[in-house]
């Protein structure tokens, strides 16, 4: 189905392969159930660079933009756990964008997504969102992809938060992101190098520059899938983690 809820919080990070186990086991252990018992929060996934690289993206399917500003989320990201506080310097070279949901053509947790990191040139932002909307009808139908997804950011108005302090007020955000799901990554380069290639995305408004990976499922979950499932509180120190 399509992206859950019309605002959408998506991030990418570096993540050094020697944090990555703990990270693993708090991320879905203590970060998705907390976040997911948010009113508001619709899908969490999380996804890893498919060439073993650094690099993580995670998206959350939000009801709507307010969600963002909601006492109840900035509530949290001003009282992290003590797990949280360990986690946040490891999550280096942040983009956090907060956004509005565009345009969202066929389905979301495949094996594979492409992102995209882009900035429309100024007046073509119709002419863009356009020609996007129009290749993710025909992405969604397509081989070896299953769905394509346009959001922008627009930041609520909330003071810097706790979390932001402990990642050292470095966060950037992307202005536009495209994400492309699917089940073979060939068919998600492909189409990176050819209708999301770089001139193709310059011809339809956007600006040159894209930022743009390839990244593998690693989790996702629905609020139901965690109803009855106690958030962890810190490492399992009888597994090492």
């Amino acid at each position: 189905m399509a992206l859950l809820g019309q605002a959408a919080l998506a991030m990418w990070w570096d993540m050094a392969p020697t944090a990555m186990p703990e990270f693993a086991h708090w991320h879905a252990h203590e970060h998705f159930p907390e976040r997911l018992r948010i009113p508001g929060f619709r899908r969490a996934s999380r996804w890893t660079s498919a060439d073993g690289t650094e690099g993580v993206f995670v998206l959350y399917e939000l009801d709507d933009h307010a969600v963002l500003g909601s006492p109840a989320y900035v509530g949290r990201l001003n009282a992290p756990s003590e797990w949280s506080v360990r986690m946040m310097p490891h999550h280096r070279n942040m983009v956090r964008s907060q956004c509005r949901v565009l345009s969202s053509s066929g389905a979301v947790t495949s094996r594979h997504a492409l992102t995209i990191r882009l900035v429309p040139r100024p007046g073509s932002e119709t002419a863009l969102l356009d020609h996007l909307e129009q290749l993710g009808r025909r992405v969604a139908v397509t081989p070896g992809l299953t769905g394509l997804h346009v959001l922008r950011h627009e930041a609520p108005r909330v003071a810097v938060t706790e979390e932001q302090r402990i990642r050292g007020l470095s966060d950037r955000y992307a202005d536009g992101v495209v994400v492309v799901c699917g089940y073979d990554a060939s068919a998600l380069r492909t189409l990176s190098a050819d209708a999301l290639g770089e001139a193709s995305l310059i011809a339809a408004g956007a600006r040159p520059g894209a930022e743009r990976e390839v990244y593998a499922l690693a989790h996702s979950a629905l609020p139901a899938d965690l109803a009855d499932v106690a958030e962890a509180t810190g490492p399992d120190r009888s597994t090492g983690g």
